[in-house]
């Protein structure tokens, strides 16, 4: 769901903002030099993303690197020598990776295991969900209300660190989570799956009371910042939006979450 805040607010008798620093990655999830990045994949660690600086030749040792990530379906990112800087102090060689505290599941093999189960498929689609936080309560609302994936892309999404889980309350070591390349190819293959996505955002002309979450379902949520992608609109089957009576007219995107969620459980459980 989309969190805009349409007010005007006048800051003028507000005390100054403070600064806060962003908190440095636990070191146990972090691996740096090209070896040892090399040797971390190779084991078969599950890697959130990979940072290469920018600024590195292609030596055979980089290539090395590429390959094997490429290999592993690892995100890359080439990123400027600051940016490594700043995560850690030490000889890090132009290469820094993420472990993953979880492993992410293929969303085929899950889609087949609900139908296999002769379960009604509800899945929730988060598009550029940066905020571990947020990220940790959704999944913790999901969990609950027995929703059956999380389908994340591989990048611009939040890292599911130690901090994940620990604000999901350990949701995520039960729920499966599936890392997509491309979001709009995956909807493609869950329309064509028999399952129907369910955009909400409060562009839509119908709320969320009039969609049928009874049937095969995805409901797609967007980022804190703007919402869905466009193109992702698009593919949509339905728009829906959760009916706003307040000045504010927009929630933050874990409790839009949890909404959507639990009108989807509501009318599952009447049918049972």
């Amino acid at each position: 769901m989309e969190n805009r805040d349409r007010r005007k607010t006048d800051f003028s008798n507000t005390k100054p903002r403070q600064h806060f620093t962003k908190p440095k990655p636990d070191p146990k999830e972090v691996v740096f030099g090209i070896r040892a990045v090399i040797e971390t994949i190779k084991a078969g660690n599950e890697i959130d993303k990979l940072l290469i600086q920018r600024e590195l030749g292609n030596s055979p040792l980089i290539a090395e690197l590429l390959q094997v990530a490429q290999e592993h379906n690892v995100p890359i990112s080439r990123v400027p020598s600051q940016k490594l800087d700043s995560i850690t102090r030490k000889n890090h060689q132009g290469a820094i990776c993420f472990i993953s505290a979880i492993r992410y599941a293929a969303l085929h093999n899950v889609l087949s295991s609900i139908f296999e189960k002769g379960e009604v498929p509800l899945l929730l689609i988060l598009d550029r969900i940066t905020d571990v936080r947020n990220f940790g309560a959704i999944a913790r609302t999901a969990e609950c209300a027995g929703v059956h994936a999380i389908v994340i892309p591989s990048r611009g999404a939040a890292q599911i660190t130690s901090d994940a889980i620990k604000t999901s309350s350990g949701a995520l070591n039960f729920l499966p989570v599936c890392r997509e390349e491309n979001l709009k190819d995956t909807l493609t293959y869950l329309q064509q799956s028999g399952v129907r996505v369910i955009a909400c955002t409060e562009k839509a002309e119908h709320n969320l009371y009039t969609a049928d979450f009874s049937v095969p379902s995805a409901i797609l949520l967007g980022s804190e910042e703007d919402g869905i992608s466009q193109d992702l609109i698009k593919k949509a089957d339905q728009l829906a939006s959760i009916p706003m009576s307040g000045n504010i007219a927009s929630l933050n995107v874990s409790v839009a979450a949890g909404v959507v969620i639990y009108e989807a459980v509501r009318q599952r459980v009447n049918i049972r």
